[in-house]
């Protein structure tokens, strides 16, 4: 994978410095866990994990790395949790199942000492040690403004109907701060929300049925979707062709997974954020090692209280997909331009 431009990131201003004057310090080692929460998302194991791992082989040969997915269940991530400190973990890394439930693992671990460090989703009702995530709030805010300018760059008139919000999962902070920054963005824009829905579980299934119902409930009326991430946009985009709808209205998303990238390339998604999971992780990484150093690394902002590091979000549309995914390296032509996307491909100039 390419290194991402500047534009895209701030690069991380984090060192773990193992000297001190002329006595050197003992390379650090110990056991750090990687708690993630659902299979939902493709990303955790495609991108967040390896990418953690691979910082952690670099920065700390000798740590032990434990990973587990809690695959949407609040009773098996508290389980996991219970048993990455039976095994020793002397920092967690942590994308909680359930924010508001995971203040009580944050008790936990911080009054045996240890180092709690809140990924990609924040845990608002006690401060963890370390918040590491993308701009969450900026996200929700740059998606649901690029529709805007986009529907009314295509004459879609703001008079006529309106647009879908599907949110994502209610347990999720992370969500919430996606919700709020949509809000923002669709604020001043001239076209009302229909409705809006809490995805449970990030499901796409889920999403699906729901915009069904919206689309037997206001047919025409539905000028375009703010779907938070792209598995909701791919369930969203599964309804409208259910229901027989040509062309779907533009449809947002987040993540820049590779199927979302695939209904970009064919023009059924409009747009989605690219925010290379590994960037987050190996950032992680950096602040768990710099933790087992003994070292508490200071966060560019805080945010619900904690020491906080946010990354900037880029919007990728059909406009830019090929200059900031494939000739950047985040995804290629061989993996993108398979069977029916093979002719938007064409389009777009992307060559396998």
């Amino acid at each position: 994978m390419n290194q991402p431009s500047t534009q895209l990131i701030r690069t991380a201003v984090l060192s773990v410095t193992l000297m001190s004057g002329t006595a050197a310090f003992a390379a650090p080692s110990g056991t750090v866990a990687f708690l993630m929460p659902d299979h939902a998302s493709t990303r955790y194991e495609q991108h967040d994990f390896p990418g953690f791992k691979a910082e952690m082989s670099k920065l700390c040969p000798d740590c032990k790395v434990l990973y587990q997915n809690a695959n949407a269940d609040v009773s098996q991530q508290q389980q996991q949790f219970n048993s990455v400190i039976a095994q020793g973990a002397k920092v967690i890394v942590l994308d909680p199942v359930d924010s508001t439930a995971a203040a009580s693992l944050v008790h936990m671990a911080q009054s045996q000492g240890i180092k709690v460090i809140a990924y990609d989703r924040p845990v608002p009702s006690t401060p963890a040690d370390y918040y590491v995530s993308f701009d969450n709030e900026e996200i929700g805010k740059s998606i649901a403004q690029s529709l805007v300018q986009h529907m009314k760059e295509t004459n879609v008139p703001t008079g006529k109907g309106g647009v879908l919000e599907v949110n994502g999962s209610p347990t999720d902070a992370a969500a919430g701060l996606i919700r709020k920054g949509i809000h923002a963005g669709l604020q001043g824009g001239g076209y009302k929300t229909l409705s809006e829905y809490d995805t449970p579980e990030w499901a796409p299934p889920k999403a699906q049925q729901w915009v069904s119902g919206q689309i037997t409930r206001f047919g025409a009326q539905i000028v375009g979707v703010v779907a938070a991430n792209d598995g909701t946009a791919g369930g969203t985009i599964a309804a409208f062709k259910a229901a027989g709808v040509n062309p779907v209205p533009p449809v947002t998303g987040n993540d820049a997974t590779l199927a979302g990238l695939q209904l970009i390339i064919a023009g059924d998604q409009y747009n989605t954020i690219l925010k290379p999971s590994e960037i987050v992780a190996a950032a992680a990484a950096k602040v768990a090692v710099g933790f087992l150093s003994g070292q508490a690394p200071k966060g560019e902002i805080k945010l619900f209280n904690t020491p906080s590091q946010l990354f900037k979000p880029a919007v990728i549309t059909q406009k830019n997909l090929k200059a900031e995914v494939v000739d950047k390296g985040f995804a290629s032509a061989k993996e993108l331009c398979t069977d029916r996307y093979a002719e938007g491909c064409k389009k777009l100039g992307i060559g396998n």
